[in-house]
């Protein structure tokens, strides 16, 4: 028998075009990137035209969405730019910012205050240093050994210069530590006092767990007292930089579509203004109908199929967003309605249901998109929830969002003498038809920043 032997097999395999990928690519891009890609092919391709000002070529709807944003704006509902970046759309949902080009970062801010003040050239140097080296939060983390090292200096003398930023506003700012950061915002206060000073030195884990007695037993101070010094400490800000750190690390987001609640129905619109329309070269395409050199009628010809192929991946781009985006606000319109908190679980696949689509393509669409309403600024991959459990009562299943929105009211109402624990809050939601267990309850609490029972109680 031959060592060798020569097997035919039947089998399908899908080989996916350039122009397939390419418009894969198309439907995937933002507003923002296809503006882009968009500028970058004209550069490439010379039979493409763009459109000499294309907001002004399409003024009257530029002015008609504008129109319609600027509502948007004057209504009772704040509008918030929802921060881009790699993280859960569920466990991050609630993070809105508002941001300017023009708004100071935190090392503009510090290093400003330091100009009425002379230093010599070396300890601007090493203030300098220092305030880059903090923190999104404003804090100080390096050891100053590194900055001793670089600018050879003492350790006192490094202690010194970082003190003088710490004098700085914001308050708090340049602490290598929690404690330190308290401390600083507490002597600036008009109650500093040594007692205040010994609880935050000794005491904030026992007032993280509410054990209030315990300090008094051990400070040998009143009640009163030791409630009078947590509402002080808890007026200080624990992240002095924060308000900073979220403008430099925020852009604008322009959004891809625009839901706009009208009496009985919502109008939805896609952004089409942010990206520049385009032509093709009426020269061009003239010249490759007459010209005799083999070589520039092929090169012609391709840039030309290219151009329109373009085109028809972009009008389908726009046709597919507006199918998803109808069909996800049908099927989120209690949010769109009443605002956070209202979601439904949503997957992918219900939506590539909705409008006959593979769930590849609902993903390519949502991806890296926003959309703007009256509640604010969302990508669009927000509105997709799983569901956190099943109600046995109604048979609705529950989002994580009303999950933690049950667990909240149980707490509001609870005996501060004697508050729930996990367990009793996972029975109460099973009263309820909600079946989670105390496991989730735990980290559901935890996410919402909540104490624990003892945390919760009363201990007066």
């Amino acid at each position: 028998m031959s060592a060798m032997e020569l097997n035919m097999s039947l089998s399908q395999k899908q080989v996916l075009s350039q122009h397939m990928v390419q418009s894969m690519e198309i439907l995937q891009l933002s507003a923002q990137e296809l503006e882009s890609y968009i500028e970058n092919l004209s550069m490439e391709n010379p039979v493409i035209e763009l459109a000499e000002n294309h907001a002004s070529a399409s003024s009257a709807r530029q002015e008609d969405l504008q129109r319609k944003l600027d509502w948007l704006e004057s209504t009772d509902y704040q509008n918030r730019v929802y921060y881009q970046a790699d993280r859960s759309a569920e466990s991050q949902s609630e993070n809105w910012y508002d941001h300017t080009e023009s708004e100071e970062s935190l090392s503009e801010y510090l290093l400003s205050q330091m100009l009425l003040n002379h230093y010599s050239e070396q300890d601007y140097a090493i203030i300098e240093f220092m305030v880059l080296s903090l923190n999104d939060q404003g804090y100080f983390t390096d050891d100053l050994s590194v900055v001793c090292n670089k600018f050879q200096i003492s350790a006192e003398h490094a202690e010194k210069m970082l003190s003088e930023i710490q004098a700085l506003d914001p308050a708090g700012v340049a602490a290598r530590n929690l404690k330190e950061c308290l401390l600083l915002q507490l002597r600036r206060s008009k109650l500093d006092s040594p007692i205040a000073e010994a609880v935050i030195e000794h005491h904030l884990e026992d007032i993280a767990r509410n054990h209030l007695k315990e300090i008094t037993r051990k400070l040998n101070i009143s009640y009163d007292e030791i409630m009078d010094i947590c509402k002080l400490i808890r007026s200080f800000n624990p992240k002095p930089g924060s308000s900073f750190s979220s403008r430099e690390q925020l852009r604008y987001i322009s959004p891809d579509a625009v839901v706009i609640k009208l009496e009985n129905q919502f109008e939805i619109l896609i952004n089409e203004y942010q990206y520049p329309k385009f032509n093709i070269s009426a020269y061009y395409q003239e010249l490759q109908q007459t010209t005799s050199d083999a070589e520039t009628k092929k090169y012609l010809s391709d840039k030309i199929q290219q151009a329109k192929w373009v085109s028809g991946c972009i009008e389908q781009r726009t046709s597919t967003l507006s199918s998803v985006m109808h069909a996800l606000v049908d099927m989120q319109h209690d949010f769109f309605l009443n605002g956070p908190g209202h979601k439904h679980p949503l997957r992918l696949s219900d939506i590539a249901k909705e409008v006959h689509l593979h769930e590849s393509t609902i993903s390519r669409t949502l991806r890296s998109k926003y959309l703007q309403c009256s509640w604010g600024v969302f990508p669009l991959s927000y509105f997709l929830t799983s569901a956190a459990t099943k109600s046995s009562a109604d048979s609705n299943e529950k989002t994580p969002e009303q999950v933690k929105s049950c667990i909240q009211k149980i707490i509001d109402s609870e005996d501060k003498q004697k508050p729930y624990s996990d367990q009793a809050i996972s029975q109460k939601l099973e009263e309820s038809g909600i079946h989670i267990s105390r496991r989730t309850v735990n980290k559901y609490r935890t996410e919402m920043n909540l104490p624990d029972k003892s945390g919760r109680k009363n201990w007066a």
